[in-house]
């Protein structure tokens, strides 16, 4: 059994890679790097919550807008989907450290950015959207399964979905458990029946690599969301079929036409 859907459009932002249009030139050899901020500015939220979202919080956000621009779909309308390894473990760091050591000192910010799901409560707040929104964590497995989660939800019979991968840097004790340098988001408009590429996913045993040997991966290969870039490289490149490890011995062999 597999699962389709078309991506109309597709939002991308990594360090010296402001969007999917650089990206994509960056990954045929036709561009250099280019300079950009530590992070995004994602446009949607007002001045004062821009200054407060987390990176991980201002990397979705840019990439979600950018995939549903691409595709000119209303963001207030589509269901959503965001995967991240761990959310923001920067944070989760933060908390755990300041719980140990001076709890009454912890900042009632960071203890709201700190949820898995911060950065599609961001993005309903800012796009307006009152459709479903669900948070997907599965360790370097989290974009493949949340692109399950997508293709299911099309399946089941939405019109569009936008799905969303994302992870930040990490530090302390969980940055050792689970290490990730930089910032790194990409995200996808599908739909049903659209324009652009044609996407078949197929639920295979046997491993697939963590990240892959494309030029976006090898850019981007210390973030710990490298393993969905595999499928971005083929993208760029306009190659046929992408692998996305999906858990130990497992993967998602994706079709593209």
């Amino acid at each position: 059994m597999s699962l389709h859907a078309c991506i109309e459009g597709i939002g991308f932002w990594a360090p010296g890679l402001p969007d999917w249009s650089h990206a994509r030139a960056h990954a045929r050899g036709e561009t250099p790097l280019v300079d950009t901020p530590p992070r995004p500015a994602p446009r949607l939220l007002a001045p004062n919550e821009r200054r407060r979202a987390p990176d991980s919080v201002a990397v979705a956000l840019e990439v979600a807008l950018a995939a549903c621009e691409a595709a000119g779909r209303d963001p207030a309308t589509l269901p959503s989907v965001f995967a991240s390894t761990h959310g923001d473990l920067a944070i989760t760091d933060y908390m755990c450290r300041t719980l140990a050591s001076e709890p009454q000192s912890m900042s009632p910010t960071r203890f709201h950015n700190s949820v898995h799901n911060a950065a599609a409560g961001y993005w309903t707040i800012g796009a307006g959207a009152v459709a479903p929104a669900t948070a997907i964590s599965a360790y370097r497995a989290s974009f493949a399964l949340g692109l399950v989660e997508a293709l299911a939800q099309l399946a089941d019979g939405a019109e569009a979905v936008l799905l969303v991968g994302y992870d930040a840097g990490g530090g302390g004790a969980l940055g050792e458990m689970a290490q990730s340098r930089g910032l790194l988001g990409a995200a996808m408009l599908l739909s049903r029946e659209g324009p652009g590429p044609s996407l078949r996913a197929h639920w295979r045993d046997g491993d697939a690599p963590l990240a892959g040997a494309g030029v976006l991966a090898r850019h981007a290969a210390d973030n710990i969301m490298a393993s969905m870039l595999p499928l971005f490289d083929t993208l760029a490149d306009g190659g046929p079929s992408a692998r996305l490890h999906a858990g130990p011995g497992q993967h998602l062999a994706l079709e593209l036409s």
